[in-house]
């Protein structure tokens, strides 16, 4: 390998171990809804609006202020700035919107997914061979552009009902439906980054610090 190389790997593998805190608020920003969801009796359009609004938001805010504050100026930094800020919009508008009713739900929920999901795939792609976390990158992409697929999926005047186990009535929504794909989507990309996110800062701190040694002699 040459010296040019080398310092390339060694620039890939600082940014790695630096950005690890990203991954880890991004998942636990996700966890929270997930369990909020999951507790929550009330599966109305109201509490879909509600935990969609706060979890863009608040990723919006971890991408946008430390996120890109954690990446070098570039293609990944300018990418992740959209990502922040159609995250933030589409939260701001979700939280303002709560007695929009079931459609606007399924149709803002899409629409996010479907952009957000695009651009952190494409980013992605672009940097899984210089980066390790642009493979968090492609499969949290991936995992938002199937929850753009599984909202647009949902008739918004869906209604099923049906006797449980329990022989209790049971009414089968569409803000049931859209509230439960929303709360697994949080529940599998919080627990994914998460675990990417500690892996990158216990796999990638010591290989760093030792490149960034060996960068360092390489040009004395």
């Amino acid at each position: 390998m040459s010296v040019t190389d080398d310092s390339v790997a060694s620039n890939s593998s600082i940014r790695d171990a630096r950005y690890w805190p990203v991954p880890v608020l991004r998942g636990a920003v996700a966890l929270v809804v997930a369990i909020v969801i999951t507790f929550s009796a009330d599966h109305s359009p109201a509490l879909g609006f509600i935990a969609f609004g706060l979890f863009a938001v608040a990723s919006g805010v971890v991408l946008g202020l430390l996120g890109s504050a954690r990446l070098d100026r570039g293609t990944e930094r300018t990418f992740f700035f959209a990502i922040s800020a159609v995250s933030a919009v589409a939260g701001v508008i979700s939280l303002v919107s709560t007695g929009a009713g079931v459609p606007f739900l399924l149709f803002l929920v899409s629409a996010f997914a479907a952009i957000t999901g695009f651009l952190e795939l494409y980013v992605g792609l672009r940097s899984r061979r210089r980066l390790a976390v642009g493979k968090d990158w492609m499969f949290a992409g991936a995992l938002t552009a199937v929850l753009a697929i599984a909202i647009l999926l949902i008739p918004a005047d869906f209604v099923h009902q049906f006797i449980g186990p329990d022989k209790v009535e049971r009414v089968l929504t569409a803000s049931v439906m859209a509230d439960g794909i929303i709360g697994a989507y949080a529940a599998l990309l919080g627990v994914y980054l998460v675990i990417a996110g500690l892996s990158l800062k216990w796999g990638t701190g010591t290989a760093s610090a030792e490149a960034e040694t060996q960068a360092t002699q390489g040009g004395n």
